[in-house]
């Protein structure tokens, strides 16, 4: 491991002391070992993809009152004191800026091969078992409902309304959650997002027959 990536991991977890459980040193963890092993089958700049996915979530802006500015700044802030070059600092700022869910329909003109690893890493935490318990415990943070048969999910939301959004976590499923598999990049991350995928629809199937009480 590097010194920078160590500085990184020790910067992060630092900063995230306290976070909810969803969006924690944990998550970005699990975020980093998967960019590692999706970027192990592409020719990427590994330094890119492990900054990046170590600082995506460093001030998500759901935490921030909407602010998708701060954690650019702090990014951007603490590669400089590490001494990172101006140009690797782009390209990570440039993943964070990007990779979340909510800018799908933002078009880029070119998406680097490093934003495509960290993007499916993200991804795949928000799937699977993971994403379940992730889900169930921002539902529960927000105080949401976990479920209201006459609440429908909200298809097809603009950005706004996306960020907005205080729906159901049965609706989040919808919503998000089974639209990811479809939106992974790299044949790693298809690959592995597909058994959480099928686990997610047991969970909801299973999930509908102890709600209507038909076990």
């Amino acid at each position: 491991m590097s010194e920078k990536i160590s500085q990184t991991i020790n910067f992060v977890k630092e900063k995230l002391t306290g976070a909810e459980a969803g969006h924690d040193w944990f998550h970005i963890e699990r975020v980093w070992k998967n960019s590692k092993k999706i970027a192990e089958n592409v020719d990427c700049n590994l330094q890119v993809v492990e900054l990046a996915a170590l600082l995506h979530d460093i001030a998500d802006p759901k935490f921030h009152d909407g602010d998708e500015t701060l954690a650019l700044k702090i990014s951007e802030d603490f590669l400089k004191s590490i001494e990172v070059e101006n140009a690797l600092i782009e390209k990570v700022l440039f993943i964070i800026k990007n990779i979340s869910f909510k800018n799908r329909g933002e078009v880029l003109e070119e998406t680097p091969i490093e934003l495509k690893i960290v993007r499916d890493a993200d991804r795949l935490d928000a799937i699977g078992a993971i994403g379940i318990a992730r889900t169930f415990n921002f539902g529960g943070f927000k105080n949401n409902l976990m479920y209201d048969p006459e609440i429908p999910p909200k298809l097809d939301m603009t950005k706004e309304e996306y960020k907005k959004s205080n729906g159901t976590t049965i609706n989040h499923f919808y919503e998000k959650l089974l639209l990811l598999k479809d939106l992974m990049n790299t044949e790693t991350g298809k690959s592995m997002a597909e058994d959480r995928h099928q686990f997610m629809l047991k969970f909801l199937d299973q999930f509908y027959k102890e709600w209507n009480s038909e076990d």
